[in-house]
């Protein structure tokens, strides 16, 4: 079983149940974030985590198992994505990544923001003009080492 095929799984149990992804998370005992990450393929669950979900999305116990394993992240199916929402990302990268390069640069010196050492929270920012997507991302400063 690829993991693709417990993504699916995933997706069409929690329609099937009429849950959320913060209603997954609960039973995860994680941030509605990391959760819908794992669950989308992205992170690796404990075996009691996986056990968790698993009950409650009745999945089978090859899913299980395979929530367990490693995965390839950062898997998308194409180089540039094309679903709208994701490609706004891209598109934001594209525009204002080497202004988060200089800021960061300037701020922290020579080094990287972690997506390891990471955690994000988002929110609906009410707006009279219309509601906003509100997205903190909080990743550890790992400077570059000279040896």
């Amino acid at each position: 079983m690829k993991r693709t095929d417990v993504t699916e799984m995933i997706v069409l149990a929690k329609r099937k149940k009429k849950c959320t992804w913060d209603d997954c998370a609960k039973v995860l005992g994680q941030s509605k974030e990391w959760s819908t990450a794992a669950l989308l393929g992205q992170m690796t669950l404990t075996e009691e985590q996986a056990k968790k979900i698993g009950e409650y999305l009745a999945l089978p116990p090859e899913a299980v198992d395979c929530l367990q394993v490693v995965p390839y992240k950062g898997s998308l199916p194409t180089a540039v994505p094309t679903d709208p929402l994701i490609y706004r990302f891209y598109e934001l990268i594209s525009v204002y990544g080497t202004t988060f390069k200089e800021l960061i640069h300037e701020e922290f010196g020579d080094g990287i923001m972690s997506a390891i050492d990471f955690k994000m929270d988002l929110q609906r920012e009410p707006n009279p003009m219309g509601d906003r997507v509100s997205i903190n991302m909080s990743g550890k400063f790992l400077p570059y080492k000279t040896y």
